[in-house]
């Protein structure tokens, strides 16, 4: 057999990637990462969005050759599945690649009736216990394989949490790694010192964070550790990215405890890499993580990377990595970002030393590409 019957007057085969809400988080990070690097001459990706995306990246994805189908959100279930099955059905696609985690098994089902042959469940998250969506991750979760005819995961841990040990260790669960453009992260002087100015923090200590404002990722926890490193250090100030529902709750915190002058909040930005080279310090103390991307971007800026203990072991390709339980109080957190203050070492060299763990787009890209031809064989 061969990919002839796939590839119509040498057209790249078409892939639907099913991404639900693109709020500019870590999925759709990735997925666009893959997207702008592989090569579209040989794979197109369109993308199913789910309507009430807040930054659907619409007209990139039509510059770079694909298409954008709007369905309606999972919340109307029956809707959701109807259009998903529609657009592949009448597509005639053959590969359905879903992002959805648990949620995956719905899609997969329209994709199933509609007559994909491939269909592809991609793990990127985990669960952690008195998240209300926990319930749901677990009702779902005997479910997850069931349409699915590939597993993906971003990592070990992810892999593990939804396909079981067992599909794990015979090589069943392919990891795909989160990788990222290293050029864009690399350490850049002239632009630290020109972001900082921007920000009003040349001569500041700068703690970071880049994630959606959510339960996962513990904001709450995040303002806590930077109050105790503000009490010790005046000359701190904390860099927060992204948007979410627990944002306006994150607010009225930093503002009870009069920290507004100290914390900068930047919201939603299209292209965070110039952001990371302000920074000095990052902290992910996130409550569960499938990967946490944010991670590999950090130390791709030779940021060090203060993680909690939930963090998959993976996030370390360096020596910039240090893990600390969530059971340590803020103070005690504090106390270990403030230790590294004044230790100076080359920022730069640790770009490649990402890229050589297997994090360079460029390279992975070509990888998955590979294997999409691979399972059409």
């Amino acid at each position: 057999m061969t990919l002839k019957k796939y590839i119509k007057n040498d057209e790249p085969i078409r892939i639907v990637q099913i991404v639900g809400k693109m709020n500019n988080g870590g999925v759709e990070t990735v997925v666009m990462n893959y997207y702008r690097n592989i090569d579209r001459s040989k794979v197109q990706f369109d993308f199913i969005i789910d309507a009430d995306s807040k930054h659907p990246p619409v007209e990139e994805i039509e510059q770079l050759g694909g298409r954008a189908y709007i369905v309606a959100p999972y919340k109307n279930m029956m809707k959701y599945i109807f259009q998903i099955y529609r657009v592949v059905k009448n597509n005639n696609y053959k590969i359905v690649h879903s992002h959805l985690n648990t949620m995956s098994v719905f899609p997969l089902l329209a994709a199933f009736l509609a007559g994909a042959s491939i269909r592809i469940a991609h793990n990127h998250s985990t669960a952690v216990k008195g998240e209300p969506k926990t319930l749901l991750k677990n009702l779902l979760k005997p479910f997850a394989k069931i349409f699915a005819t590939h597993y993906f995961t971003c990592s070990e841990h992810a892999g593990r949490w939804l396909f079981g040990d067992e599909c794990f260790e015979k090589g069943i669960v392919k990891v795909v790694n989160n990788a990222i453009d290293l050029d864009k992260f690399k350490f850049n002087e002239s632009t630290r010192t020109i972001i900082r100015a921007e920000l009003g923090i040349e001569d500041k200590f700068v703690i970071g964070h880049v994630g959606r404002v959510v339960y996962p990722k513990n904001h709450d926890f995040i303002i806590d550790i930077f109050e105790q490193i503000y009490l010790r250090n005046k000359n701190a100030r904390l860099l927060l990215v992204g948007e979410g529902n627990l944002k306006e709750n994150i607010l009225k915190k930093i503002k009870t405890l009069k920290l507004e002058n100290a914390i900068v909040f930047l919201g939603v930005i299209d292209d965070v890499a110039p952001i990371y080279q302000a920074m000095d310090a990052f902290v992910l103390p996130s409550l569960y993580e499938g990967f946490g991307m944010v991670g590999i971007e950090a130390q791709a800026a030779g940021i060090k990377l203060f993680c909690s203990e939930a963090v998959p072991e993976e996030i370390k390709v360096s020596d910039l990595v240090e893990f600390i339980s969530l059971e340590k109080p803020a103070a005690y957190w504090a106390q270990r970002i403030l230790k590294h203050i004044d230790i100076e070492y080359e920022r730069l060299k640790y770009n490649e030393q990402v890229g050589r763990a297997g994090y360079n787009i460029q390279t992975e890209a070509e990888k998955l590409l590979n294997y999409y031809y691979t399972i059409l064989l």
